[in-house]
């Protein structure tokens, strides 16, 4: 994983806050270094976890605190998405952490998540504290690809129990066979919308509806709507998870696509569309996202 670096464009001017997060890089940076180092345990995680999770929090206080004296007025709308973030996203990390025996796969995502949505909300969400337009950052979507494949390589083992092997970054809605497609929207803090696409072909699928039913005979004409949601729910659970998305809306017979209909979507623009493979089958993974205006 790329190290997360402090730079000069993260300050805002308010020093209690400026000195915070460059404290939280440092903490970060810190457990990446644990992570490389062979000889950490599951007690160096945990202990590295444990303070970064409690500064973090110290933080959220002091800047919300700030926040107030200067009668800010989009405070409310700051503090949830500190609250979000406390109570939805790390409650699933630490989740993760706790059901892996704190492996490092998952410490990896655990903080890979954290430096992601600290540099994103600096950027975004703090600098319009002091009146300040986000600053533009152009993605880097090699590290963002990087954790993408390995969320969509937890998702597949858990839902079809295989793994999945990244083989195009520049997926244009090419053929994968006989394959089943869905959309999802979800709601990311600050205001934005995500729309993820997913494109499974068929032996996978039955993969998923075999683990639903508790048996390895369903068959193509077994599959039910119902059933191609709940397997699709599960993967864009997992997915948004990823995504520090808030809770999305449940999936209905609308949300699946024809393939027609997938290609069709493709073709408005997304900016990562990956294509995964193994000896089952093909997996489409697809996402592009937008500020909504108010």
């Amino acid at each position: 994983m790329e190290r997360i670096v402090w730079d000069e464009k993260y300050n805002i001017g308010v020093e209690v806050v400026d000195k915070a997060h460059a404290k939280l890089f440092k903490i970060i940076d810190k457990l990446l270094e644990n992570i490389e180092d062979v000889t950490s345990n599951q007690h160096t995680y945990m202990e590295g976890i444990k303070y970064l999770d409690a500064y973090a929090m110290k933080h959220f206080s002091e800047e919300e605190a700030f926040m107030r004296s200067i009668k800010y007025n989009k405070y409310m709308q700051h503090k949830k998405i500190h609250d979000n973030f406390r109570d939805k996203t790390l409650v699933s990390l630490k989740k993760d952490l706790e059901l892996s025996g704190y492996s490092t796969l998952a410490v990896k995502r655990f903080v890979e998540t954290m430096s992601l949505w600290l540099s994103e909300h600096i950027l975004k969400a703090d600098q319009a504290i002091v009146g300040r337009k986000a600053v533009s950052k152009k993605r880097d979507l090699s590290s963002q690809i990087a954790a993408i494949s390995r969320t969509i390589d937890r998702a597949t083992t858990e839902v079809f129990q295989t793994e999945m092997k990244l083989i195009n970054e520049k997926y244009k809605g090419l053929n994968i066979g006989d394959a089943y497609y869905c959309r999802q929207c979800f709601d990311v803090e600050g205001g934005i919308k995500l729309q993820i696409l997913l494109g499974i072909e068929e032996p996978l699928i039955l993969r998923g509806a075999n683990r639903i039913v508790r048996r390895k005979t369903v068959q193509k004409s077994d599959i039910t709507t119902a059933m191609l949601l709940k397997i699709f729910e599960q993967m864009f659970e997992r997915i948004g998870r990823l995504f520090r998305a808030e809770e999305e809306s449940a999936l209905k017979k609308e949300n699946l696509l024809t393939v027609e209909e997938f290609r069709t979507e493709i073709m408005k623009g997304y900016s990562c569309s990956l294509l995964y493979s193994n000896k089952v089958g093909h997996l489409a993974f697809c996402y592009r996202n937008w500020r909504v205006r108010t």
